[in-house]
């Protein structure tokens, strides 16, 4: 590492000089979300409205990305360590599914899944 004894760093003041900047985007503390903003976002998840709507971003000063972001953290943890396949058949049970599914027999992966609900399995069963 080359050496420049030319150079000096003096300092006159040591309290801010400059005006604090009103452009936050990208700065984690100044954007950070409260825990209220959270809970609407969570309240936005479950009524289905997307991220990218304007109820959604104007509620915030953080950008449409940070939302995605806190959206995805909730899915995982309420997924807890399901993979996604897993998932869907834990609320399908939960929410008393039928499901039929295969698996390939050369690799053991879900090749094919059939869910119904049960009243339309007796609607089915009626007209045969």
């Amino acid at each position: 590492m080359a050496m420049c004894e030319n150079w000096q760093v003096v300092v006159h003041d040591r309290r801010h000089n400059h005006a604090i900047g009103v452009y936050t985007h990208g700065h984690v503390q100044a954007t950070k979300l409260t825990e209220e903003q959270l809970m609407q976002i969570e309240q936005f998840r479950k009524s289905h409205v997307p991220p990218r709507s304007n109820n959604m971003i104007c509620m915030t000063i953080c950008s449409a990305q940070k939302i995605y972001n806190v959206v995805t953290k909730i899915k995982k943890n309420r997924m807890q360590e399901r993979n996604t396949v897993e998932e869907v058949l834990y609320l399908c049970a939960i929410r008393d599914y039928t499901v039929f599914y295969r698996n390939r027999e050369d690799n053991n992966m879900l090749s094919d899944i059939v869910v119904a609900y049960r009243t339309s399995i007796e609607m089915l069963r009626t007209w045969q």
